[in-house]
């Protein structure tokens, strides 16, 4: 059995191509490189099934025919709805991502960065110790936290400050400003 090399050469460049993606930040270009690599991988299924034949159904080809293998069919015809399950899924993780941060970027993991740099300095001798490293990289990812909550939440947290120092002095404002 020779397979055929268009169809070789067009499942190894959607799985290149999806790897790539794949490795992207955005989740969007993620998905793309999850959908394409899902696609490469159920192209070699059909590839590696051996030749074409006549339906797995018994009985609807000639005899001495031969039949092909229902069971690579079956995998692609699986994979094609987990694939569809796993894309509405990361679609709305994106979404929802999009709605909180305004990006569809995925952060740096602050906590696995922390254990890294303590591997790192554990391996490599002199320098910074491994508690050092972790505490800087632990005070970097508490600034990046509170500098984007006072961005978020700097305006609601005014006003509720403002109401509550109203309310300790003595003015009565309710929600709308106006004096009671």
């Amino acid at each position: 059995m020779t397979p055929n090399l268009t169809l070789v050469l067009t499942s190894a460049a959607l799985v290149g191509t999806g790897t790539y993606l794949f490795l992207s930040r955005s989740l969007v270009r993620a998905l793309m490189g999850f959908l394409l690599m899902g696609n490469g991988i159920n192209l070699l299924f059909i590839i590696a099934s051996g030749p074409p034949g006549a339906p797995p159904i018994v009985g609807a080809s000639p005899t001495g025919e031969r039949m092909a293998d229902p069971v690579p069919q079956a995998l692609v015809l699986t994979a094609i709805v987990i694939t569809l399950g796993m894309t509405a899924f990361v679609l709305a993780l994106a979404h929802r991502g999009r709605q909180l941060s305004g990006v569809d970027l995925v952060d740096d993991d602050t906590e696995s960065a922390r254990i890294h740099a303590r591997a790192e300095a554990d391996d490599l001798g002199p320098g910074p110790s491994a508690r050092e490293t972790s505490d800087e990289i632990e005070a970097e990812g508490h600034r990046t936290e509170s500098s984007h909550h006072d961005e978020t939440g700097a305006e609601h947290a005014h006003d509720e400050f403002v109401e509550d120092e109203d309310r300790h002095h003595g003015h009565g404002h309710d929600k709308r400003g106006e004096r009671r």
